[in-house]
This record gives structure tokens, C-alpha cells and sequence, in this order.
């Protein structure tokens, strides 16, 4: 895992998110663990190397940041937004997330399969939220302040996790760093609202929910991505372009790469961005 400061540590390099811990006097904190079993296993050995796990930490409800949870029970409080807890791998008409899991373990994940629960075992108990609020929320754990703040717009329960001590700040999916954004079912106006509310913060190091560790220039690359996806099917709308049209001609395919594990996806991705954003459109 890479060291940020002396006291973070965040893996950037395999499928899913980019999953961390923060080592503090009295314990450490986890912040997302991950959808492939080996490295939710290895995350918590690792992490517990440092001291007891106090707080396991969702920035949002998709499988790739909260599947690893369920290797955690045991291992401090789960913390969430309500809208994590109301959206925690629910299966729904666009996605199956305990069938997306599972997709990923034969390409990278293969010693997984053996960790790898029964559909009724996992649901019987997934290690789901034990603290879950509204709004905002600060916790203070040995000398470090954890503050949980409400950043809807990729998801509805969508949190950034703001460590000042560290001049750090976890923003989960509201930021792609380097790689294709997923737009999905977001909300791109609160998106927008969101990167101002993380560009008001104090920090040296942002760690995305996807791509390298960055700074708060990925602010300003994050917003003209959603903004040139939101145009572009707005001009489309506009041209009277149909549902089927504006899927196949909007796309942003060349501006960045898929992120790891993930290459295939690359036109679900785009059609499935234009797709949902043409829907809202003409709502």
C-alpha cells in the first residue's frame, strides 16, 4: 500500500476502490475496504499490525467500496451515511452487486472463490452500518479528527472524510482521477456542489475513489468532466436526437482509460452515462 503521510496508507492499485487506513494513537481507522476478498482479509491484517480497528468507514453504498465488510465483523464500528444503509447492496434493475463481486474473482481474484460466501450467508449478516447519521459527522479517535461530511451527487449518501491533522481528505467517487468517470444514476448538479464543498478544505492530499493520489488541482478536471458530459447530451437533446442516437454518439472513450479491472467496460460505461443522463434531460 502506498504511505501518504507517515500515517496513511491507501492501495491505488487494484479492481475496485481505493481502500485505506489512518493510524492513530488510540487505534486505527479503516475507509472503504474493497470488493476482492483476498485484499479485504490482507487490508485488516495489515491494518490491525498497527493497533485495534476502531471505526470501519463507507464513503458510499457501491459494491467495490463495502463488499470487504463483511471480512471486518469483529473489527470496530461500521460507520455510514443513512443513505449507505438504505442502499447497501440492494440488488436493483441496473445492477446485481453480490453477482458483480463474483464476477470479478476468476480475472482478479481467483484465491478469493475460497473466501468467497453463499448468497444467504452473506445477506444474513454483510457487516452493514452500526453508527449511521445524517448530515455530517465528526469522530475523534486518539489525536486524529475523522470529520464525515455529506457530499451527495454520485450517490445520494455520498461522504468525504476529512483527516485536517493530516491536511488529507477521502473523497470517495467524487473523484476519477486519470480514468473514466461513472455517471450512472448520479446527480450531476450535487456532484458540482460537492468538488466546492471539498475545494473549501485545508488539504495537501486528496485520495480519490478512483486513480492516483492527487491534490485539489482533480477538482477542476472532475467538474469539466461532468460539465462536457452534461453539454454534450444537452446539445444532443437538443438537436432532437433520440434515446438510442444520443447513447451512440456521446461518448468520451479517448479522454481516459478505464480504471483497473475494468477494461471491458468501457462502452457499458459510456452508453449507460449518456443513457441515464438523456433520461434526466427529457424527464
Amino acid at each position: 500500500m502506498e504511505n501518504v503521510t507517515p500515517t496513511i496508507f491507501t492501495e491505488t492499485k487494484v479492481r475496485g476502490c481505493n481502500y485505506s487506513y489512518v493510524v492513530t494513537s488510540d487505534g486505527v481507522v479503516v475507509i472503504d475496504t474493497g470488493q476482492l476478498p483476498t485484499k479485504a482479509v490482507a487490508l485488516r491484517e495489515e491494518a490491525e499490525s498497527h493497533g485495534p480497528i476502531r471505526y470501519v468507514i463507507n464513503t458510499e453504498h457501491h459494491v467495490d467500496h463495502i463488499f470487504g465488510n463483511y471480512f471486518f465483523k469483529g473489527a470496530g464500528t461500521v460507520a455510514h451515511h443513512q443513505g449507505v444503509y438504505d442502499n447497501f447492496m440492494v440488488v436493483g434493475p441496473e445492477l446485481d452487486p453480490f453477482a458483480y463481486a463474483a464476477e470479478a474473482l476468476p480475472t482478479d481474484d481467483p484465491e478469493g472463490e475460497a473466501l468467497f460466501p453463499d448468497r444467504e450467508v452473506y445477506y444474513a449478516d454483510p457487516n452493514k452500518g452500526q453508527l449511521v447519521f445524517t448530515g455530517n459527522l465528526t469522530l475523534r479517535v486518539g489525536g486524529h479528527t475523522f470529520e464525515l461530511i455529506h457530499t451527495p451527487g454520485h450517490t445520494p449518501g455520498q461522504i468525504a472524510v476529512y483527516v485536517p491533522e493530516e491536511r488529507a481528505v477521502f473523497t470517495g467517487d467524487t473523484i476519477f482521477n486519470q480514468c473514466q468517470t461513472w455517471l450512472m444514476t448520479s446527480n450531476v448538479d450535487q456532484w458540482l456542489a460537492a468538488l466546492e464543498t471539498i475545494r473549501q478544505l485545508d488539504v495537501d492530499h486528496l485520495i480519490p475513489g478512483h486513480g492516483p493520489v492527487t491534490t485539489k488541482a482533480a477538482l477542476d478536471d472532475q467538474r469539466s468532466m461532468l460539465l462536457e458530459w452534461k453539454t454534450a447530451v444537452a446539445v444532443a437533446v437538443a438537436k432532437g436526437w433520440s434515446r438510442e442516437e444520443t447513447v451512440e454518439r456521446v461518448h468520451f472513450k479517448d479522454r481516459y482509460p478505464v480504471d483497473i479491472g475494468q477494461e471491458y467496460m468501457m462502452d457499458y460505461i459510456n452508453e449507460y452515462n449518456a443513457g441515464s443522463l438523456y433520461d434526466k434531460l427529457t424527464a
